[in-house]
């Protein structure tokens, strides 16, 4: 894992973690040692086709329900992949927490944390990297388009669970409300930066402050830190 830079020295565009650092870097922030953990969804697809793994060519599967967390072959698809990807974050020293099957057939999520500051945004960077080559090994494409299917199909998220020292001590209750209501007045600037297509998933009022699961982690922690501890309203 690295950032780059051009010749100048300046960071390149998508290099985030440059602005991230100066965030979980500055000692208002550093004190409350702010906790991440991500709940990363993808989806698999068949090569060639862009269609979900194990759907039927042209078609549709059964109707969401028995998929959510669900088990036997005509409900977990592609588990191999998930199990292989699992192990290899184990081995390369990721902090993953926990894999599980999702709503729609072919759609997955793998939970990394608890993080402290910005090695939330490597430890996802690099769990992302390694999912893109177990995929690749296994002739499938990997997504993280935060709408893969339309229509009633469920969209793919990367919730972001986050506290700092404050809200984990006692009283902690009233500065997670705090917190929420600083969230609440810059929810728009927050959605602009949450991930690209957001806009075709955010079908509820209960997602509204959850990132996409394209969404850069750097951008996402850092401007949840930023906002609820540096920020003054």
């Amino acid at each position: 894992m690295c950032d780059a830079y051009t010749p100048a020295g300046e960071p390149i565009p998508t290099n985030k973690r440059f602005n991230a650092a100066k965030v979980f870097g500055h000692p208002d922030v550093v004190a409350e040692e702010p906790w991440y953990g991500i709940e990363q969804e993808y989806t698999l697809l068949q090569k060639d086709i862009n269609w979900p793994l194990g759907w039927p060519v042209g078609g549709y599967p059964g109707p969401q329900g028995p998929y959510y967390c669900g088990v036997g072959a005509d409900k977990a698809l592609g588990r191999d992949i998930v199990n292989s990807h699992y192990k290899a974050c184990l081995y390369a020293g990721i902090n993953i927490s926990g894999i599980n099957g999702e709503v729609m057939p072919g759609q997955w999520e793998f939970q990394v944390g608890p993080c402290v500051g910005i090695y939330s945004g490597d430890q996802l960077w690099m769990a992302r990297y390694i999912l893109e080559r177990i995929t690749e090994i296994a002739g499938v494409v990997l997504s993280f388009d935060p709408k893969p299917i339309k229509g009633d199909w469920n969209g793919a998220g990367a919730h972001a669970n986050y506290s700092t020292k404050s809200m984990r001590n006692d009283g902690g209750i009233d500065v997670i409300k705090k917190a929420i209501e600083k969230l609440g007045k810059r929810h728009g600037e927050h959605i602009a930066a949450y991930g690209e297509g957001n806009e075709r998933r955010l079908t509820g009022y209960f997602e509204d402050r959850r990132p996409a699961s394209n969404m850069d982690p750097y951008v996402v922690t850092s401007m949840i830190a930023e906002t609820t501890i540096l920020w003054k309203p």
